[in-house]
């Protein structure tokens, strides 16, 4: 792969960390209203943070989360595997794919994205860069 290849790789895996990270933020908004219509307000970014971790009514968030941190630890890595770089666009294509009539993830996705414009408009840009990244990543393995 050229340097130049590299650099753009580069460049839309950070958009698609970028998008997990803004369909995370507009999810967490919705989840913590959620809790706090039912516990009360959460009094600070540090309880936030621990029942982020560990409350049950946070953990459908964790695999966006956990595939956002995955996304950064490859950022870092000095080469970007086309392997990897497929499995990360395949991966979050799946999961950020709302299913009207499935469950888990994908039923409380699809109706957070449509009750909130935030989960909408976050899900639209990561969605672009999904498909920025797995067409990039299909051309690579076109000319391998």
């Amino acid at each position: 792969m050229l340097v130049t290849d590299h650099e753009r790789a580069r460049a839309l895996l950070e958009d698609v960390r970028e998008g997990l990270l803004g369909v995370h933020k507009a999810l967490l908004a919705i989840a913590r209203a959620e809790y706090e219509g039912l516990h009360g307000p959460i009094a600070s970014p540090g309880t936030l943070l621990q029942l982020l971790i560990g409350d049950e009514a946070f953990a459908w968030l964790h695999p966006v989360s956990e595939l956002a941190a995955r996304a950064d630890e490859l950022v870092e890595e000095p080469e970007l595997p086309d392997e990897e770089l497929t499995a990360i666009a395949r991966t979050a294509g799946d999961l950020l794919a709302p299913d009207e009539v499935g469950s888990g993830f994908a039923k409380r996705y699809f109706d957070a994205i449509q009750s909130s414009p935030d989960v909408a408009m976050a899900h639209a840009q990561a969605r672009r860069a999904i498909t920025a990244l797995s067409a990039a990543a299909a051309s690579s393995d076109a000319r391998s």
